[in-house]
């Protein structure tokens, strides 16, 4: 597919421990990368999902070319349930190299387009959460959700700059916060990446759904099967790798993430390679993408699986705030 690198590809294969015979599921479909080498790989079957509806249909073709080894489901990872037990789930998490490049969708500032950001192309929107929030909730979603310490700063200005009328394209609210910051001062990314990032993942509870994904999974993998995440910030690596520690340790006492697991507990996985996997020169020179990806794995135990992961609330302000919009 053109257009679409997948990133950490081999070492997210060599992490599943593909084998003849195994059922596996990926996560986040997206371009399709990860389900092609598992089928390419090992003579496996694989189930996808993606919220994205236009991810469905650009994966058909490889449906129909499987002869029956390939399944593809449009819904969130966190409604995974398979009706037999699996021997990997891989998630590559946050946005998708189609949804950045297709400037209509709104998730990037690199065109002008409707500020929508919406994954599943439904529901409330980038504008709504910009146009609606308060100047308090706007400072907390970015301050905890983009960890951008110019948040106050930015949230009054978007504040200040939707009274002239609403701020509904992507290249309005950049400028609203190039300006708000005094400019990009030599920074190598646009001041506004963050504030992206950060209504990005509201609009799509993305950390609320990767909670649900991973205690899915923990749920549907079978005792030795592979639970492989890849990863692109902070939030979103930190929460994997303390979902993995505490459940492969079962010595956690709590984090704001997960703050009241029981002190002790069976564990449910193990962790056979404590280090993050990064990406090698090679692949970092070939796709720029990949220098901020992170890959975790661990192996599921025979123990039951924990109780549920809360999502956690690390916007509190702006979270309430957006369910009653």
């Amino acid at each position: 597919m053109s257009g679409h690198a997948p990133v950490l590809l081999n070492e997210a294969m060599d992490a599943l421990a593909l084998r003849d015979g195994g059922i596996y599921v990926d996560a986040t479909f997206g371009g399709g990368g990860y389900s092609r080498q598992m089928l390419a790989r090992a003579d496996c079957r694989v189930i996808a999902f993606d919220r994205d509806p236009d991810a469905i249909a650009r994966g058909q073709a490889l449906v129909e070319s499987a002869h029956g080894k390939f399944t593809l489901h449009q819904g969130r990872f966190g409604d995974l349930a398979a009706e037999e037990l699996l021997d990997g789930v891989v998630f590559d998490l946050g946005v998708s190299s189609f949804q950045l490049d297709e400037a209509a969708r709104g998730f990037s500032f690199q065109a002008d387009a409707d500020l929508d950001m919406r994954m599943e192309r439904e529901g409330k929107s980038a504008a709504d959460a910009v146009n609606g929030l308060s100047e308090g909730a706007l400072a907390d979603l970015i301050y905890n959700l983009g960890e951008d310490d110019e948040s106050r700063r930015i949230a009054r200005a978007i504040v200040r700059e939707r009274v002239v009328s609403p701020i509904t394209r992507t290249l309005r609210l950049a400028d609203t916060v190039e300006k708000a910051v005094g400019g990009r001062k030599g920074a190598r990314t646009h001041p506004a990446t963050k504030t992206f990032q950060a209504l990005r993942m509201l609009v799509n509870d993305e950390l609320g759904e990767l909670a649900r994904g991973l205690s899915a999974a923990e749920r549907a993998l079978k005792p030795g099967g592979r639970l492989v995440a890849v990863s692109f910030h902070s939030l979103e690596d930190r929460m994997v790798k303390q979902f993995i520690a505490q459940r492969a340790d079962a010595q956690g006492r709590g984090s704001r993430f997960m703050p009241d697991l029981p002190p002790e507990r069976a564990p449910s996985f193990v962790l056979e390679r404590r280090r993050v996997t990064t990406a090698g020169e090679a692949e970092l020179a070939a796709n720029p993408r990949a220098r901020s990806a992170s890959l975790r794995w661990a192996a599921r135990t025979e123990a039951p699986a924990w109780d549920d992961l809360d999502p956690p609330m690390l916007a509190p302000k702006a979270e309430a705030e957006w369910a009653r919009l």
